[in-house]
């Protein structure tokens, strides 16, 4: 073993896919890359998520207190990297990365028809978004495209690397 700087732990830890979210607020709707999220609850399905005061939807996501997260497949890789790089704030980034938007049925923030997955969720804990840019979002619908349900998923690494899932194995499980 030898020494890790503890700015690189982060890359050890990462917490699962990378997904969009989506936002709509004053007439507008937007999308942003976020790979900092994770399960707290199962049912119903509690999400927790840093979305960075400095992002776009950090108040568009404060004020309406909705969202869509949405899970792409690894061959978006490079158009869901391109959004994480430009802001909501110059860019209609639904218009300028041709993403087709389906309306949700319990928030006003739009699904995403390019995406395998979209969970429509209200905030419903923002104790820690002063502090810590940390949200509790809750799933009050989802859905998945059946023909797509087994896409694989991409998962940042740091640095402008990521990698996609790998191969599936399964194991016997105590749990339901």
């Amino acid at each position: 073993m030898k020494d890790l700087a503890l700015g690189e732990v982060y890359r050890l830890i990462e917490p699962g896919p990378v997904v969009l979210l989506t936002t709509a607020h004053k007439g507008r709707a937007n999308v942003m890359t976020m790979s900092w999220h994770m399960m707290v609850d199962f049912d119903p399905p509690l999400i927790a998520c840093v979305v960075s005061d400095r992002d776009h939807s950090f108040a568009a996501l404060r004020a309406t207190k909705e969202c869509v997260v949405a899970i792409p497949p690894a061959g978006m890789a490079e158009t869901v990297v391109a959004i994480g790089n430009c802001s909501g704030r110059d860019v209609d980034k639904f218009e300028a990365f041709a993403l087709t938007k389906r309306k949700a049925e319990k928030v006003s923030a739009p699904l995403v028809a390019e995406c395998f997955a979209n969970i429509e969720c209200k905030v419903v804990d923002t104790r820690l978004a002063n502090k810590y840019c940390l949200f509790v979002l809750q799933g009050v619908k989802g859905w998945i495209d059946p023909a797509r349900k087994a896409s694989k998923t991409i998962h940042h690494q740091g640095l402008g690397s990521f990698v996609v899932d790998g191969d599936r194995i399964k194991l016997k499980s105590a749990m339901p």
